[in-house]
């Protein structure tokens, strides 16, 4: 095993929430492998850079030579966690679940080494539980301590239904820990209440409680919910290298950061570095962007996709190489969406602001967050969506 010290400071970096932190460098000086472990429920055909946070930090266990279990919650999938939802979930068929098992499989992978992963579908267990176990399980669990929980209290006291399947969930993913007889349990901020349920099980069944590691969640794109299909505002791992890159560019420079700290390979100190010098005006905050962006394209891509999207990305908004016809203006505006407005990229100023809420509207390939943001010297390339583009020198 690695030096103790070195694994923690390899172990905590980045995360949100650890319980009990002296619990966790008790197992790590204990020089035995840990079994720690993910559960993941395929709800969806893909992963996105969300989860990978997660499975980043899998792989360090990894690579300080633990044992790491990714847990396919097959049979927890058909109940459906109820984190952080304001409304039941709708159920899937088995075919649905099984099929989008496969690919987070092999998505995760991308991540994960292969050779070094258990799976494990938790209907192997849990479907053998039966009336008279499922009874059993909910025996350990108050209705009062289950409305503790944010999301169903919020969703008791507006009205909002909470059918009793989604009672079982926090028990179920609980049970999962006592059956794997898990030391860590890694998991988002949204799922403490369930991951605290294993420790709890754990200690019912008279085993070691397990050590809880919480990873804060991935903001997506629109800088505002977490990243989610369902919000559109993600990142696919599958995504083609151009696309990936391109909406890793879109990040506001603030967002940027995040995702340096939860999705890049660099140390503390080389981020560290980076924003020192681009807040000191030594370093421009988009070519730090490309950096994350080249790094994480290569990730899931390889070197070659993620240089010629880097490329691509250059020759079209920074070069003004695309379109060739783009219709050039000299203009004078109080601000940007009047300026858009005036270049015909926009119909009307509300429309403009729309745009730049959306993220829509773009300088020199850098995405514009702020309607008040100052029209900078000189000539630039402006693009609002796809096809919109125009070369504007200010006057």
């Amino acid at each position: 095993m690695a030096d103790v010290e070195a694994a923690l400071r390899e172990i905590t970096r980045g995360t949100a929430e650890i319980i009990p932190l002296d619990e966790l460098k008790q197992k790590l000086a204990s020089g035995r492998q840990l079994t720690v472990k993910l559960g993941m429920d395929p709800t969806a055909p893909d992963i996105h850079l969300g989860h990978t946070v997660i499975l980043n930090k899998l792989r360090a266990f990894q690579d300080l030579g633990h044992k790491v279990v990714l847990i396919i919650g097959d049979f927890t999938a058909s109940v459906g966690d109820p984190s952080g939802k304001n409304a039941t979930r709708p159920q899937l068929s088995r075919e649905q679940i099984l099929h989008n098992a496969q690919t987070y499989a092999e998505q995760a992978f991308k991540v994960l080494d292969k050779a070094k992963t258990e799976i494990v579908y938790n209907s192997q267990w849990l479907g053998k539980l039966g009336a008279e176990g499922m009874i059993r399980l909910a025996s350990k669990l108050t209705v009062a301590r289950m409305l503790e929980r944010d999301d169903f209290t919020k969703r008791y006291q507006s009205g909002q239904p909470i059918a009793i399947h989604e009672f079982l969930y926090p028990l179920l993913q609980g049970y999962d820990s006592v059956e794997l007889k898990a030391d860590i349990e890694l998991g988002g901020t949204d799922q403490k209440f369930n991951l605290l349920m294993g420790r709890e099980l754990q200690k019912d069944a008279g085993l070691e409680p397990q050590v809880v590691l919480m990873m804060p969640l991935l903001v997506g794109l629109d800088g505002v919910k977490k990243m989610s299909k369902s919000a559109g505002n993600y990142i696919g791992v599958e995504d083609a290298a151009p696309e990936m890159f391109g909406k890793i560019m879109s990040l506001s420079d603030d967002l940027m950061w995040s995702y340096f700290d939860l999705l890049s390979a660099k140390t503390v100190d080389e981020i560290a570095a980076l924003r020192s010098a681009c807040a000191s005006s030594q370093m421009n905050p988009r070519d730090a962007k490309i950096e994350l962006g080249r790094e994480i394209v290569a990730r899931y891509h390889g070197k070659e996709a993620a240089d010629a999207a880097v490329e691509g990305f250059i020759n079209q908004f920074a070069k003004g190489a695309m379109p060739e016809d783009m219709p050039e203006f000299s203009l004078s505006a109080e601000g940007v969406p009047q300026l858009l407005k005036l270049a015909g990229l926009c119909a009307t100023t509300s429309e403009a602001m729309r745009m730049i809420k959306q993220n829509a509207v773009r300088c020199d390939g850098e995405v514009i967050t702020d309607k008040s943001a100052a029209i900078p010297e000189g000539t630039h390339v402006w693009q609002v969506g796809k096809r919109r583009f125009a070369r504007i020198t200010k006057a």
